[in-house]
């Protein structure tokens, strides 16, 4: 299994952040966009917010791809219309190019139980 990294800013405006989150309630996500999360080999997704920045952590399938679930949201009507609605919340962040929105980012730090045994 894969695990990918990804932030994105919302408008900083408290009613678009309380509007963007009840439409990630699990009563109103769309059954078509989750369906195509599932095909596209996520296993699980998760997204976080702090103030108006989101971090999102994807687990995914080994032979997972970015450039094939963008092909596969592509020919999805139902989820450029989800995306499209998401872009009234959403706003680049100031690094982002090319109309990107959710952007990886970079690991650069790990500790793991073995690492602190090894040092005792």
């Amino acid at each position: 299994m894969k695990r990918y990294t990804l932030a994105l800013d919302l408008v900083d405006d408290p009613a678009l952040i309380a509007e963007y989150e009840l439409w990630h309630r699990a009563e109103n996500g769309w059954p078509e966009v989750r369906k195509s999360i599932a095909d596209a080999g996520i296993e699980n997704m998760e997204i976080y917010r702090t103030g108006n920045r989101l971090f999102m952590i994807m687990e995914t399938q080994e032979n997972f791809s970015f450039e094939r679930k963008s092909n596969l949201d592509a020919g999805n009507p139902k989820v450029q219309e989800w995306e499209a609605l998401m872009w009234k919340f959403q706003q680049p962040l100031p690094w982002a190019h090319d109309g990107q929105k959710w952007i990886l980012m970079n690991k650069i730090f790990q500790l793991t139980n073995k690492d602190i045994s090894h040092h005792e």
